[in-house]
């Protein structure tokens, strides 16, 4: 038996199952006819739709997306009779023309497809039935038995649908506001819809809620304030000044203030650790300001004096004299304003380590290091008087959420949840795999509960 004719024949059906096989096209929306169909609900029906092959359309047709399949005659013969073969997905040569070409001076012995265009036109009948023409915009292409095999066209990349134009974030705007003849820094963003007032924690400022303004601004009014003696705000000497300055009271005051002169109108407090007692002590001081309140792991304070054994009180009181009053204070603090401190502290307070960027650490550590912070910080630190958050709850008349991170280690979450039996909180939510500063380490978590809290009590 001659082996040339079943060499042949094994060449053109390598070439027709190619494009099954090619392993270097990248992934592809065909699915195999054996695959179960996913158990959608209808709603998502319609993208479970794919380019598969059908009867109709078989696969290698897909792999030549770009050439229009024959329709009508195939080819026509000689003597101008027409062939009323089925469409195929490439040209169909008869067996003859195929003996033709083996036998032809110069010829290849596997030939090659041809190159084909976007439009494939049949030869007409003065021309051998062996030679096919390729048709071009602007020639045409030399005969494929007088053509060097050429390597099979490639799929050309569909080009994909135009993404819709993403929504522009809203933008955030930094301004100054006089309190007691003091500067005020805070952030704000949003033209409409409910306001918001984010309050930052112990140590921080306006900056920590970076990854929440721009997003809770698309439908609210967001202003983002720092506490007088924190972040980019004025830092008063609290030994030039009346005593006992740096008290929530005295926030409290501050923030109620801000509402009036700033914000002009009733707002939801946003509050973080030590900020939820700020927020607190305003709504208790003036209960029209505020529309309701979420506390995101809100500060315990487990160091004040009312949560002290009776033996260790004189012990404390001694310690915050030693801070206050020699240099053993502003050597601790010299300690701990370093970027290496900060990011270890940060570290401890974060479930997610990989959310301690350097951006966070200078956001935190540069406004430490404005003159007067070592007094403010080593006030606050020796300020175990004042209200605790359970003082505080029976006297609010507002809509309280509070949410607490799983994974906080300085405020643990079995502790936080006594704070859910008060009446005025309406839900205790713990946030899975979250440290202390839920708003920063996740606000994919933060965000939606805010937007949905507020819209509930808008």
């Amino acid at each position: 038996m001659p082996l040339a004719p079943v060499a042949r024949a094994v060449w053109w059906a390598y070439l027709a199952c190619r494009p099954r096989i090619r392993g270097n096209q990248g992934p592809r929306n065909v699915a195999p006819s054996t695959r179960p169909a996913p158990l959608l609900p209808s709603r998502f029906a319609h993208a479970a739709k794919r380019a598969t092959p059908t009867d109709e359309e078989p696969l290698l047709l897909l792999s030549l997306r770009f050439v229009a399949p024959p329709s009508g005659p195939q080819l026509r013969e000689r003597g101008g009779m027409a062939s009323t073969a089925a469409p195929s997905p490439l040209p169909v040569v008869s067996l003859s023309a195929r003996r033709n070409m083996s036998t032809a001076p110069g010829a290849a012995a596997f030939p090659q497809p041809p190159r084909l265009s976007r439009r494939c036109e049949p030869s007409t009948g003065d021309a051998p039935r062996s030679r096919l023409r390729a048709a071009a915009s602007s020639s045409k292409a030399d005969p494929v038995e007088d053509r060097a095999p050429v390597a099979p066209v490639p799929d050309a990349p569909v080009p994909a649908a135009p993404s819709p134009p993403m929504e522009p974030q809203p933008q955030v705007t930094t301004g100054t506001w006089k309190w007691r003849g003091y500067n005020i820094r805070y952030q704000h963003a949003g033209t409409s819809g409910p306001a918001l007032v984010l309050i930052h924690g112990f140590g921080a400022n306006s900056d920590h809620w970076r990854k929440n303004i721009p997003v809770l601004a698309k439908e609210n009014r967001v202003y983002a304030i720092d506490l007088i003696g924190y972040g980019y705000s004025d830092k008063p000497n609290p030994r030039e000044i009346e005593e006992n300055f740096y008290t929530f009271e005295t926030w409290g005051e501050q923030l109620n203030t801000f509402c009036a002169q700033v914000v002009m109108s009733e707002a939801f407090f946003i509050c973080n650790s030590i900020g939820g007692l700020v927020g607190l002590q305003a709504a208790v001081m003036e209960p029209q300001k505020c529309k309701g309140i979420v506390l995101l792991d809100i500060s315990l304070r487990m160091l004040h004096i009312k949560k002290q054994p009776w033996f260790g009180k004189p012990f404390i009181k001694s310690f915050q004299s030693l801070l206050r009053n020699t240099i053993v204070g502003k050597l601790f603090f010299n300690a701990v304003a370093t970027p290496e401190s900060v990011k270890n502290i940060l570290c401890q307070c974060y479930h997610d380590t990989s959310a301690v960027t350097d951006e966070l650490v200078q956001i935190i550590l540069q406004p430490g290091l404005d003159p007067g912070a070592v007094d403010v910080f080593l006030e606050f630190i020796c300020y175990s008087g004042g209200p605790l958050p359970e003082e505080l709850l029976p006297l609010v008349k507002c809509p309280v959420l509070v949410a607490w991170g799983e994974k906080d280690p300085w405020e643990p979450v079995e502790l936080g949840r006594a704070y859910a039996s008060f009446d005025a909180v309406e839900d205790f939510v713990v946030l899975p795999d979250v440290g202390h500063c839920p708003q920063d380490e996740a606000p994919e978590l933060v965000n939606p509960l805010v937007e949905s809290f507020v819209k509930l009590h808008s």
